[in-house]
């Protein structure tokens, strides 16, 4: 199997449930969802994350097993698939996966909007993220030791997504189609205002479950280390574009839409928001090179292990 081709899997499954997740989270945080759910066409949206998810889900795993086989993946053996598919974590995995992704879907398209389709749509996509946990290298530990990682890393993962949930939405909000007219921006100040004090829990949970699964993965005996190593190499790279991201959220929040708000009041927001649309784009570009290299980092091994 093609490393390339399985790191792009990864991607794409990544960013994929990520969004099923994040997008209906990020409504639940604004109290208001029924306006964006409208204004993005959320529904469709969502159904169409679930059944890509379902299908990078199963494309994923018949890249997996053929590595695992050492066979092409056109010259899989059912019966490898089998046996990882019904007697091992990764496996089970999946089908939990599978089965929240096909009740997300149900629910997006069948389902009338309201608080609980969104709590129902959250509740789904945040299970289908919490299994990427058994893909990564926390699902390697056992014991204590073991919970205390996996479980790092599940809420490392939905932090995150929560994260890149908002960051698209309010991307999409902020880059309107056509002029951009004064509801438009009161909106977008009115959506990063209220998301202000969830981001800022959002990033808290990052930044310790990122220490804890480091502590982890690497230990302070490999932190001087590091840059000898590809994984060590790439994990610097993710750690410097993770803190341009909140180089951008603090510009954001504590500059940015203040400015708006006051050239709101002075009835010049334009200029502002020109420039809000630039933060969060840079922001959003930067989060989706922190994720291409997540889904790297986790092919690979580690130079060596923490606790």
């Amino acid at each position: 199997m093609a490393d390339g081709a399985w790191v792009a899997v990864r991607f794409a499954l990544y960013a994929d449930l990520g969004l099923l997740f994040g997008l209906p989270f990020f409504l639940l945080t604004m109290g208001q969802g029924a306006e964006f759910w409208r204004l993005f066409r959320l529904a469709r949206v969502i159904a169409l994350l679930a059944v890509t998810g379902l299908a990078l889900s199963l494309l994923g795993f018949a890249l997996l097993a053929a590595q695992m086989s050492g066979a092409p993946l056109g010259q899989l053996d059912p019966a490898i698939a089998q046996v990882l598919l019904t007697q091992t974590a990764l496996g089970w995995a999946l089908i939990v996966r599978i089965a929240a992704l096909i009740l997300a879907c149900g629910v997006a398209l069948f389902i009338r909007d309201g608080a609980a389709k969104r709590w129902l749509l959250a509740g789904c996509g945040g299970l289908a993220v919490a299994t990427l946990a058994w893909s990564g290298h926390g699902a390697a530990d056992v014991g204590v030791e073991g919970l205390l990682h996996l479980g790092g890393d599940i809420v490392h993962l939905l932090a995150a997504a929560a994260w890149m949930g908002a960051l698209v939405l309010l991307l999409a909000l902020v880059s309107p189609r056509g002029p951009v007219t004064r509801a438009r921006v009161e909106m977008a100040h009115d959506a990063l205002a209220r998301f202000g004090n969830a981001g800022t829990a959002i990033v808290a949970l990052i930044v310790a479950t990122g220490l804890l699964n480091g502590a982890f993965i690497v230990g302070m005996d490999g932190l001087m280390t590091l840059g000898g190593s590809l994984y060590g190499q790439l994990l610097l790279a993710k750690l410097l574009l993770f803190a341009g991201m909140l180089v951008c959220a603090a510009l954001n929040r504590f500059r940015l839409t203040p400015a708006l708000q006051t050239a709101l009041d002075s009835g010049n927001e334009q200029a502002a928001f020109a420039l809000l649309r630039r933060s969060v784009a840079i922001e959003t570009a930067l989060a989706m090179l922190v994720l291409a290299l997540v889904a790297w980092l986790g092919t690979l091994e580690p130079p060596l292990s923490g606790m």
